[in-house]
């Protein structure tokens, strides 16, 4: 149980975005730093006046760097298990070995060190240190906005799919089509239907080098026409992309950020069979003036709310308050429950917490519970925990 409890620990200190305690939001600023650091010392010595004054000093912060990379990997192999709690330690191991990001975390070290033991891989090895910049990704756990990226390519793959399909169609037919009328003019330049393809990709795809063109005049003809139809198949997953952003955006425009432009809060309340609305007319259970119930959900029916209108059970209570703006923020802080922290299996109000602390919702597989004394901790639930501190007072 105490391996258990440290390695969660451990785990907890390399997953980023876990900043319930000071030793993880240290962890997470030191990747950043060293990140930053060696993608600079990359750059930089390229540059000759950098080389000439500056390469031991940026050689040492590649090292350095590269180092803590290889010990970053050599925690998140160890905590494999606590990134798959569902499996057993090796395929947990083997799973985060094979994942894309445990390939990106190996390639950002282990080309580093491979020229020591083959010497002649050297220039393929540097290579691959390119992966290090795909660490930058890791920065989605804190801009919940890169995300969109990744949601709209993720929504938009089977229209992206057909596009690129026509596309490759397109391609080869336009190789073919300019092999059958250029290959008497230039045999050594189209020599059989495959040798247009850098041509019509060239071309279809608006780059045109003008290292292979078409000299007779049907050809010219021929690459007009592809030309303009190459124009309008690029335009079509731009435009995908383009509309899946336009989508996905107007989806975030929820009630959340409708009620940020307004000044105003939102509640959704849910209502079970012992609760005191339960019964009586929404003018009997006197809500505060400041408040209003905009709609009530019943049974995949929307309600509009009037005086007389009663509440039943199962009915989820849409309400509507004015933020006040001179309360101070509440600082809250989120924490994380592996199987080795002390807190799993635990009921609330077993736990010892100090009196100036409160758990105000627990979230469990992307839901929401509210957390009674009973309710019992589980591995893998998010726990939101308000600490009280003396400067936290209304100004």
């Amino acid at each position: 149980m105490k391996v258990n409890r440290i390695r969660a620990k451990i785990f907890n200190m390399v997953s980023t975005g876990v900043i319930d305690e000071p030793i993880n939001r240290f962890y997470d600023a030191i990747s950043i730093i060293a990140l930053g650091l060696n993608l600079f010392a990359a750059f930089a010595i390229t540059f000759d006046y950098m080389e000439e004054h500056y390469k031991g000093l940026l050689l040492a912060i590649e090292a350095v760097t590269t180092f803590f990379f290889a010990v970053d990997y050599v925690l998140r192999f160890i905590t494999a298990n606590e990134l798959y709690p569902k499996e057993t330690e090796g395929r947990a191991i083997l799973k985060y070995v094979l994942s894309f990001s445990g390939i990106i975390d190996l390639l950002s070290f282990l080309p580093y060190y491979l020229p020591f033991f083959f010497p002649a891989g050297g220039a393929a090895f540097r290579l691959f240190r390119v992966a290090r910049i795909l660490r930058l990704f890791r920065i989605n756990s804190y801009y919940d906005q890169l995300n969109v990226i990744t949601e709209v390519l993720s929504s938009k793959k089977q229209q992206l799919l057909a596009s690129g399909f026509i596309i490759l169609i397109l391609m080869m037919a336009a190789s073919l089509c300019m092999y059958s009328v250029e290959h008497e003019a230039q045999p050594d330049v189209f020599e059989n239907a495959f040798s247009g393809i850098w041509w019509s990709t060239s071309t279809l795809l608006t780059v045109g080098y003008g290292d292979i063109y078409p000299v007779t005049i049907p050809g010219k003809i021929m690459g007009i026409i592809i030309s303009f139809l190459g124009v309008g198949m690029v335009a079509i997953p731009t435009g995908i992309i383009s509309a899946g952003f336009v989508e996905q955006y107007q989806k975030l425009k929820t009630v959340g950020q409708y009620a940020e432009e307004e000044n105003i809060h939102f509640i959704r309340v849910k209502l079970s069979e012992n609760d005191n609305w339960v019964g009586k007319k929404i003018i009997e259970i006197g809500i505060p003036k400041d408040v209003m119930i905009v709609a009530i959900y019943r049974r995949n029916d929307t309600i509009i709310p009037r005086g007389t209108t009663v509440f039943e059970k199962g009915d989820i209570v849409i309400m509507c308050a004015e933020k006040i703006k001179d309360v101070q923020p509440i600082d809250l802080k989120e924490i994380t429950i592996n199987d080795g922290h002390s807190w799993n299996g635990r009921a609330i109000k077993d736990l010892d917490i100090s009196r100036q602390s409160y758990i105000f919702m627990i979230r469990r597989r992307g839901k929401a519970i509210i957390p009674r004394g009973t309710v019992v901790i589980k591995a893998g639930d998010v726990v939101l925990l308000y600490e009280k501190h003396d400067k936290d007072t209304l100004k």
